[in-house]
């Protein structure tokens, strides 16, 4: 984890943002994510995710929702309604809406319950929770969705700090996956560092999660 002392969530975000605008071979780390993320989903199991349409800034997951598409997986995207956003399916076309995201035409099909969900991130706090954009749109759907699936962070550079900034509303992750560096989070105050490129297909690193009688996956 990095070492610099943050006194501010801005203060951090700042650093990650041009730490991440700096970053060299995006091609080649979206790709490791995308291998990884898409490893780990076939080994839960999962049938419906959440993932987001990317900003230059995040990782590119493009590759991962083409995929999970042809695999027949439910694939979900953030709408934004107002300060916070739900889930629709992803279709094209996408239109270019608030903030420069991209979003696929609104839906008003009932709530759909996810399996998983894909977050990207701008980086995280020793707490292993979410330094965002700012908004707090993920924090105010995650605290409305329910059940609440497992979260994993995802981006193109590792930017984490031990410094405490987050509030209590604010996401935390179950998993921290970036091209090079990965962490689990154990329990409720434990973190397993899982370094190099070995792939999520491995047992070890997968077996954070376990099936229930229900389909759902749980730490």
């Amino acid at each position: 984890m990095q070492k610099i002392k943050f006194e501010t969530k801005s203060e951090f975000r700042a650093y990650a943002r041009a730490k991440l605008c700096a970053v060299r071979n995006s091609y080649k780390r979206d790709k490791i994510v995308e291998k990884n993320i898409l490893s780990l989903l076939s080994h839960l199991k999962i049938r419906s995710v959440l993932l987001y349409a990317p900003l230059p800034i995040e990782s590119n997951i493009n590759g991962v929702i083409a995929t999970c598409r042809r695999r027949k997986y439910k694939v979900y995207v953030p709408f934004m309604e107002g300060v916070s956003f739900k889930m629709v399916k992803w279709r094209l076309p996408l239109s270019r809406k608030k903030f420069n995201i991209e979003e696929p035409k609104n839906s008003f099909a009932v709530k759909p319950k996810i399996d998983f969900a894909i977050v990207p991130v701008i980086g995280v706090d020793g707490a292993f929770k979410r330094i965002g954009f700012g908004k707090g749109m993920y924090d105010r759907f995650f605290e409305s969705l329910v059940p609440k699936p497992p979260i994993a962070f995802v981006q193109k550079e590792f930017c984490m700090t031990q410094s405490l900034l987050s509030e209590e509303h604010d996401i935390a992750a179950d998993i921290y996956l970036t091209p090079y560096k990965t962490i689990i989070k154990r329990g409720k105050n434990g973190l397993r560092v899982i370094s190099g490129r070995r792939s999520c297909r491995s047992k070890r690193r997968c077996g954070i999660f376990h099936r229930q009688k229900d389909g759902s996956c749980k730490l």
